[in-house]
């Protein structure tokens, strides 16, 4: 089991990790670059960690409503707000 509870992936590369090159070679470079806070919660494992950061991410991606209080808005290009022309 990770630490936050949920079981490892397939191979052993955390969770959800399906063991592919691609995947390992995902977890590796996020492992690289744990922002400062993830450091500070410390880990034995920076791979681990990096996986299960992965893992809740690719959740909240496919689930928006998969973070309790949160909310993720998505919008398209034509969506967005034209920034105001300056006067000429």
């Amino acid at each position: 089991m990770s630490p936050a509870g949920v079981a490892d992936g397939p191979g052993g590369y955390g969770p959800g990790m399906s063991g592919s090159h691609d995947e390992q070679d995902r977890v590796r470079r996020r492992a690289e670059h744990l922002l400062p806070e993830e450091e500070a919660a410390g880990s034995d494992d920076r791979r681990e960690q990096a996986a299960a950061i992965l893992d809740e991410s690719d959740r909240r991606t496919a689930d928006p409503n998969a973070a309790p209080g949160s909310f993720l808005e998505r919008r398209t290009s034509a969506q967005t707000v034209s920034a105001p022309q300056p006067p000429d």
